[in-house]
């Protein structure tokens, strides 16, 4: 039975879900004219998937699947013994999985939960016969993923399988009303299967997923959304880089990311970055920009010359000139989502941006710099479909900001576009770009040091404290008496399932505890939980049931078990709304929708008493086959920023706080906890901060959480240069910063050629938190109170932060 709240949140979502949902291929023999017989074939039917694995799945009280979408809209499912017959296959290939994880774990001398998370079970091959009686067919292909590995270019993830290629292309020549509908996180290969004639990805759409297909195909809803990342065949993407290196990854290809790389290595997609179809068509007209100064205004008449009603996503993107950095790149500079247009209808949409914005950077000359030449602006609705729509020339170098250079040389030579200037082909109209009333900015180092929203007497209140008091408001709540360690969801006493809390040690004193809860996918408590004089307490596991499996049986049968209560402690029950992962939420390319999830998850927050949501997640879709990509936006930082921060004004409009995740190039799960990401300084500011900075300056985030990976040979957390000078300085972030859940040198690889990182180092980098929080870190930060490695006052000012945040 839904609770009232529930029921509105659920209501709110589910017209916009075809919004999130792309569709690639489009023979037009749908929608459907009814409720129909139909067969229904592919894992996804019945095991449908609403989002990946980890701390980003959450526990809403119910799910519906395809199955049960089409069955209560209606439809006559013709050969409902499928999933039966597959689910044999599904067994065996079970059982074999988690042998060869036991042995791969006992070879590699590794913990099997270490070696176990985020491992997932790839589709297996089959043989089932299929259903030709019905009057339509669709096959819905899944694919999970998670956080702890990435997935793999194999059949059964990233490649189909020989058996989902067979019934797929059998079934399309069948049937002249069939569906292939993809219900992943990320692309995968669909090469072998070109030839359908409808193809629709459904991403995942937490708790609603399988309403999302019974509307489409009824032709209740349109699917308007665009890809927020390039579909390809694995090796046509960018190898330039390493991927999944166990310890130290090189971003070679430097700023050619996704269709970056595609534009610059003149190779074509299956379906590129911002593709999608609709029911209906459009044309895009009367494009135009004007630009007043650094203000650049773009103009277009998009117009339904189709048959049914829609939507359209009209993209802006800025070619620079190839100047002294060989650069000619286009990316993206805006974009803007019509309302729903009425066959034959027309609407004008207007993009506003600074081209300032789009400035480079220079290593050499450590600043931010618009290269004299031509700046192209192009508008259409893909990166691929576009046209030039105004040539604006600058005549000198325009420096826009300096900075200083933070982390060196790395050794190699990023990516170069080879490909020849196209500026003289384009011969849209030219206007001189005049940008003498930009003002160099100098950005300063110096200061930021206690928090701006601190209280006087909050500030006596902390210099009062004795070291160790300061040292255990510098770390997650733990007992200090107690385990050396602790993991997520364990130190969580106030709500139960929470992911963590900070010391409730000085209520009395005024300081009181926060509520850390995960996303990004909605709010992440236990479902069921009970009250005692210790605290809440989840029912069930806070270990992934993926990772239980691996357990022996009495283990986990105790891990699982549900306690015998005493007599007066009731057992409770809680349940939140499932929002659509991070990447379907990117694919609508509608900000209003963003907003209004954000409302949500803020309202529950209040409703179940967090004060911290541990989302939104904006890390790059560097690689396609990084298990943690549906937690992320797009490959995109214009994307990933505006998401971003349209999710944070919807959750802090509640006066709750959100933190901006995984502070930085978190971009692959392979040996996460010591894994060194080598950037570039160049590629590092225009592609993997830039998202981070746009949700700093339009909607003030109140938390940033850094990552576990190390960023060229400094663990993120450690790193004053990451922190201090450019989340604090640069960008003007001025809220808390908190560690990832580092929870020790037992979740690192066997024989890690980095250690995990050290408390009092990260509290000398500006964190106020150490999370989960444990004896162990509280002990290192006192002992870098005796060596020097932390002061008094920093911790002073880090103590701040928090107290500013209640």
């Amino acid at each position: 039975m839904k609770s009232t709240y529930e029921k509105k949140h659920i209501e709110m979502i589910r017209p916009y879900l075809s919004e999130c949902c792309v569709l690639l291929n489009n023979d037009h023999e749908f929608p459907l004219d009814g409720p129909c017989r139909i067969a229904c074939a592919g894992s996804g039917v019945v095991d449908t998937v609403k989002g990946g694995t980890g701390s980003g799945e959450v526990n809403s009280r119910y799910f519906v699947s395809v199955e049960e979408a089409l069955v209560d809209s209606g439809f006559i499912i013709t050969n409902r013994g499928w999933h039966d017959k597959y689910k044999v296959f599904l067994d065996d290939a079970k059982k074999k999985f988690r042998k060869d994880i036991k042995e791969t774990a006992k070879k590699d001398k590794v913990n099997v939960l270490v070696a176990s998370m985020g491992k997932v079970l790839k589709a297996p091959e089959y043989d089932i016969e299929l259903d030709y009686t019905a009057d339509a067919a669709i096959y819905v292909l899944s694919r999970i993923s998670g956080e702890g590995n990435d997935r793999v270019d194999e059949k059964g993830d990233f490649r189909l399988t020989d058996s989902e290629v067979r019934d797929i292309l059998a079934l399309n020549s069948a049937y002249r009303k069939f569906m292939l509908i993809i219900n992943a996180g990320g692309p995968v290969d669909l090469s072998p299967v070109m030839e359908v004639g409808n193809i629709l990805v459904i991403s995942q759409l937490g708790v609603e997923t399988g309403y999302a297909v019974s509307d489409i195909l009824l032709g209740e809803a349109d699917p308007s959304g665009k890809l927020a990342t390039t579909w390809a065949r694995y090796e046509d993407y960018s190898h330039e880089g390493d991927f999944a290196e166990k310890d130290d990854t090189l971003y070679r290809e430097g700023i050619y990311v996704g269709y970056r790389y595609f534009d610059a290595a003149e190779k074509k997609p299956l379906f590129p970055f911002g593709y999608g179809l609709s029911y209906t068509e459009f044309s895009i007209e009367d494009e135009d920009a004007v630009a007043d100064h650094e203000h650049i205004s773009v103009s277009a008449t998009v117009r339904n010359t189709g048959g049914y009603p829609g939507k359209e996503v009209v993209q802006c993107y800025l070619k620079t000139p190839s100047g002294r950095l060989d650069k000619e790149e286009k990316g993206l500079a805006g974009f803007a989502k019509t309302s729903l247009l009425a066959p034959g209808d027309e609407e004008e949409v207007r993009i506003d941006f600074d081209i300032t914005d789009f400035a480079s950077f220079y290593e050499e000359e450590s600043a931010y710099i618009l290269e004299r030449g031509e700046y192209i602006v192009f508008v259409g609705n893909s990166s691929e479909n576009i046209l030039p729509a105004k040539k604006l020339l600058l005549t000198d170098d325009v420096i826009v900001r300096r900075v200083k250079r933070q982390f060196g040389d790395t050794g190699f030579t990023d990516y170069e576009n080879m490909r020849e200037s196209h500026e003289d082909e384009y011969d849209a109209l030219t206007c001189i770009l005049d940008l003498s009333n930009v003002v160099t900015e100098e950005v300063s180092y110096e200061g930021h040091g206690i928090s701006p929203d601190v209280s006087d007497s909050d500030l006596k209140l902390l210099e009062s404290l004795t070291d160790e008091e300061l040292a255990l408001l510098n770390v997650g709540a733990f007992d200090p008496r107690g385990a050396l360690i602790s993991v997520v969801g364990d130190s969580a006493t106030s709500v139960a399932g929470a992911a963590g809390e900070t010391t409730s040690a000085f209520k009395e004193k005024g300081i009181r505890n926060l509520i850390l809860a995960d996303g990004p996918a909605g709010l992440r408590i236990a479902r069921e939980y009970y009250v005692d004089k210790k605290g809440a307490h989840a029912i069930g596991s806070v270990i992934p049931e993926s990772v239980l499996d691996f357990l022996p049986g009495i283990i986990k049968w105790f891990m699982t078990r549900k306690p015998r209560l005493r007599k007066g402690v009731e057992l409770k029950r809680q349940y939140t709304t499932n929002i659509p992962i991070a990447t379907a939420v990117a694919q609508s390319w509608n900000l209003d929708f963003a907003e209004m999830l954000g409302d949500i998850v803020g309202s529950e927050l209040e409703k179940f008493g967090v004060d911290v949501w541990l989302a939104p997640a904006l890390n790059i879709h560097r690689n396609v086959l990084c298990g943690r990509n549906f937690e992320y936006f797009s490959e995109d930082p214009l994307v990933s920023g505006k998401f971003a921060a349209a999710l944070t004004k919807g959750v802090q409009s509640h006066g709750k706080a959100v933190t901006l995740k995984h502070y930085a190039v978190n971009n692959q799960e392979t040996n996460r906890y010591a894994n060194n990401s080598v950037v570039s300084e160049r590629a590092l500011r225009e592609i993997y901060l830039k998202g981070f900075q746009i949700c700093v300056r339009e909607a003030g985030p109140k938390a940033f959480m850094t990552s576990y990976n190390l960023l060229n040979g400094i663990h993120t957390c450690e790193s004053k240069e990451l922190v201090h000078n450019i989340l604090r300085c640069e960008f003007g972030f001025s809220g808390l910063i908190m560690t990832d859940w580092v929870v020790g040198q037992s979740m690192l690889t066997h024989n890690a050629k980095y250690t995990v990182p050290n408390a009092a180092k990260t509290a000398a980098a500006d964190h106020s938190l150490f999370m989960p929080g444990s004896r162990r870190d509280y002990e290192e930060i006192l002992q870098g109170l005796k060596d020097g490695t932390v002061t008094r006052e920093k911790l002073i000012e880090n103590a701040s932060y928090l107290i500013a945040l209640q």
